[in-house]
């Protein structure tokens, strides 16, 4: 279970603020890569939070919605510190999803109110030009409470946005997969095509971009 051992560490003797970082939706063949920054104030988090905070990838969807609600709770109290950025379908396109990717950590990071002294990254990477230093750590989710917060909270953002984008485009089942090339998404895609909210540049949809295309020849 993820713990504060690397906030405590970095925080110092003047209990700076740490932030933890991560990011939702880097896989998927549509919509926006999310991701969201996290203070969580070490000494007023209920116990209960805490003991429930764990990477996203390990919890149910109404587990996430509840701690979710719990982090806004947190957050309205003070008691934490919450920012989320993104990066549209149009900038993974001409970035590509790494690059795409830390802009979106890179805009959650300035959209927090508390300027941190330190962040926390998930993965092997960190965004360039933050206004601190930052650590990137590899399955920081799984180590780090602030970056586990974080995952919950991009996580659930991102899925709520796709469910929210299933309504006006519903042949690929955005509700359910949230994007991913399930074999429902991709049925979606040979049979109504390519929709504004697809990327470009990943296989399965510059496979049906080529076959949209011969097919109109």
């Amino acid at each position: 279970m993820p713990d504060f051992a690397w906030e405590i560490k970095l925080a110092g003797a003047t209990d700076a603020p740490v932030c933890g970082v991560d990011e939702a939706g880097r896989g998927p063949l549509a919509g926006p890569v999310v991701a969201a920054a996290v203070i969580l104030d070490r000494r007023r988090t209920s116990r209960e939070l805490l003991a429930g905070i764990d990477d996203s990838k390990k919890l149910n969807e109404g587990r996430r919605e509840k701690l979710f609600a719990a982090l806004r709770a947190q957050a309205a109290t003070g008691h934490a510190v919450i920012g989320i950025g993104g990066a549209s379908v149009a900038e993974i396109t001409q970035l590509n999803i790494f690059h795409a990717t830390m802009l979106a950590m890179q805009r959650a990071v300035t959209a927090l109110r508390v300027t941190p002294a330190h962040v926390l990254v998930d993965g092997k990477h960190c965004p360039k030009h933050l206004a601190c230093p930052a650590t990137a750590i590899v399955d920081g989710d799984a180590l780090s409470l602030s970056i586990a917060a974080a995952s919950i909270v991009a996580k659930v953002v991102r899925d709520r946005a796709m469910t929210k984008l299933h309504l006006r485009y519903p042949a690929y089942g955005w509700d359910r997969n949230k994007g991913y090339g399930t074999a429902a998404h991709q049925a979606g895609l040979k049979r109504a095509g390519i929709s504004p909210h697809h990327r470009l540049g990943f296989a399965p949809v510059q496979q049906q971009m080529t076959l949209d295309i011969e097919l109109t020849n």
